[in-house]
């Protein structure tokens, strides 16, 4: 049975990061996330427009985490508690008991590990407290960047396109404790 309570949030600490539950006053970082054309070059979504959009979409968020359907953590360097990017849990299953990971980093924190350590944290979480035993994500299979961390993640590419948009590839993830 998974563990999809997540009253109260769960707050996440790396050496360098926090993991919080957005709030309102990160609208201007997801805004710039949202709308910047080289991050949603791979995502499949309503672009964001204006700040209102932004807003909108943390409320939405929070709402959905009250609903126990997904987490969805602002990642923050721990000393400035600045949002530099995203990263959430959604599409929990307790029939397949597993769950898909996404993320996204503002262009001028990439390259730094950042991205790295958050989802090690996150799936660390997923696998231990949530109890999942299998994560996948959804890749564009020109996303290089994306593909290198999830290999880096020891992600395995299941080699089959997502069955509604062939430009996504499935990569997964099994929880090594039960191997």
């Amino acid at each position: 049975m998974l563990n999809t309570s997540f009253t109260p949030f769960p707050i996440l600490t790396t050496e360098r990061l926090t993991l919080r539950q957005l709030v309102i006053a990160d609208e201007q970082e997801i805004f710039t996330l949202r709308s910047d054309s080289e991050i949603n070059k791979y995502l499949n979504r309503q672009v964001s427009k204006t700040i209102d959009d932004a807003r909108n979409f943390i409320n939405k968020v929070n709402e959905n985490i009250d609903k126990n359907d997904s987490l969805y953590w602002a990642i923050t360097v721990s000393d400035k508690n600045i949002l530099v990017g995203t990263i959430c849990l959604f599409g929990f299953s307790e029939e397949n008991n597993k769950c898909e990971i996404g993320y996204e980093l503002l262009t001028n924190f990439q390259g730094q590990g950042i991205m790295k350590e958050a989802a090690q944290k996150v799936i660390d979480y997923a696998f231990n407290i949530i109890q999942v035993q299998k994560m996948e994500a959804f890749i564009h299979r020109d996303n290089q960047n994306s593909i290198k961390l999830l290999e880096k993640l020891s992600f395995s590419n299941s080699n089959e396109p997502e069955k509604t948009d062939t430009e996504l590839v499935c990569f997964h993830l099994t929880n090594s404790i039960d191997k």
